[in-house]
């Protein structure tokens, strides 16, 4: 994913293709390499013992449970329905349903979920034919980024509005790339970020304007909901 023109420019499906089908779940994973993805996010938190793939810490936005998600069982978990009768995916169930057609942004929203992550990693590459490319872990966590010490494993370092200083915090936890929200991203803050060796995928932009911008300050891809809009956006 070289730092070129806009037809290097990556769609990175956010939670799947969120826009159409319940976030984070195996349906949505599967319309958005359906859409044709570069690449796809999900969101991991480690319960009871199993990486799941769930974004918030209760289940009532995306489930029909109600709570907090870390204090139910796993097989609790998988007995709620996530929309459309889909199950709560786990992360071992991504990898198998992504099966390198794309490469998968886990970002870790939980503590402790470093360790389990990076062994699943290894074994997928070791003996499911996968390659660190097909793999980006990112967080706003700096401890469970820095806690990742595989050093082929790519590093995306999750930021809400730059400060200036933010190079010291990518450094830190070994960024390969950094992933600014959409409405902070700038042409100035790409270049600076580019200059420094590393990638830029903003997230989340979902509207053609907000595509169209993000492809216009030169950053390497975008997450979005809806995959299919960055080939339709000049």
């Amino acid at each position: 994913m070289p730092h070129g023109p806009a037809a290097d420019f990556v769609a990175v499906g956010h939670r799947g293709a969120a826009g159409h089908e319940p976030e984070n779940t195996l349906r949505s994973i599967r319309r958005a390499l359906e859409l044709g993805v570069a690449g796809i996010e999900i969101d991991v938190q480690f319960v009871d013992g199993e990486l799941v793939i769930f974004h918030d810490k209760k289940l009532e936005r995306t489930t029909n449970g109600r709570g907090l998600l870390a204090r139910h069982t796993f097989a609790q978990i998988r007995q709620l329905d996530a929309g459309l009768g889909e199950r709560i995916p786990t992360l071992r169930e991504v990898l198998e349903t992504v099966d390198r057609r794309a490469f998968v942004n886990i970002e870790l929203k939980g503590r402790r979920t470093a360790a389990p992550v990076s062994a699943l990693i290894a074994e997928f590459i070791t003996h499911r034919g996968w390659t660190s490319e097909h793999f980006i872990v990112s967080s706003f966590q700096r401890r469970e980024l820095r806690a990742i010490t595989d050093p082929a494993i790519r590093i995306g370092l999750l930021l809400t509005r730059p400060s200036r200083l933010y190079h010291i915090s990518a450094r830190h936890v070994r960024a390969w790339s950094v992933h600014p929200a959409v409405r902070f991203t700038t042409r100035k803050f790409v270049e600076n970020a580019h200059r420094r060796g590393w990638k830029v995928f903003p997230y989340t932009a979902n509207t053609p304007k907000q595509i169209a911008h993000i492809k216009a300050t030169g950053a390497d891809g975008v997450f979005t909901d809806y995959p299919e809009r960055v080939a339709q956006t000049p």
